[in-house]
């Protein structure tokens, strides 16, 4: 694929939430939290990166052509209401960080996350903390969110 063809196809950045944009795992007693069907981890969790910097960068690739969508998983062996709480949770968390996406996907714990933006097509960068998520990503390219993601970011807006 030629570099004309990279820029006119379909471009999409897939972000995780939990211990790539969220310091979800950085709230003391988190798994206790969920294991007691409580919302407080995704309330009170603090932004992995500085949120202006973020956000504008983000911002300047959606204006570059690409999308973003967020694509995270519930909590483990949890009940209907609490998936209900744990997606309005998050999607409050986006909204009081600003963070600028186009699409979401709030799914069951363990879904392959390719398959909720296979038909998208296009070229799809996923940014997850998880390895095991990341090997079975089969959409396009993947970033180890346990490493810091901004560069890859500017990167990507200066190519």
């Amino acid at each position: 694929m030629n570099e004309r063809e990279v820029l006119e196809m379909k471009k999409y950045l897939v972000f995780d939430m939990d211990g790539t944009i969220a310091d979800f795992y950085g709230v003391a007693n988190w798994l206790d939290y969920l294991k007691a069907q409580d919302t407080t981890p995704y309330d009170v969790a603090n932004p992995l990166y500085d949120t202006e910097e973020l956000n504008a960068l983000l911002t300047l690739l959606k204006r570059k052509g690409w999308q973003i969508i967020v694509t995270s998983w519930l909590a483990k062996d949890s009940t209907k209401e609490y998936k209900k709480a744990v997606r309005k949770a998050k999607r409050e968390w986006l909204a009081r960080h600003n963070f600028p996406f186009d699409k979401i996907h709030l799914v069951q714990y363990g879904t392959e996350k390719s398959t909720c933006t296979k038909k998208l097509g296009g070229y799809q960068i996923l940014f997850d903390d998880s390895e095991e998520v990341r090997k079975k990503w089969k959409n396009g390219a993947v970033v180890n969110a346990n490493e810091n993601i901004i560069p890859t970011l500017y990167n990507l807006l200066n190519a």
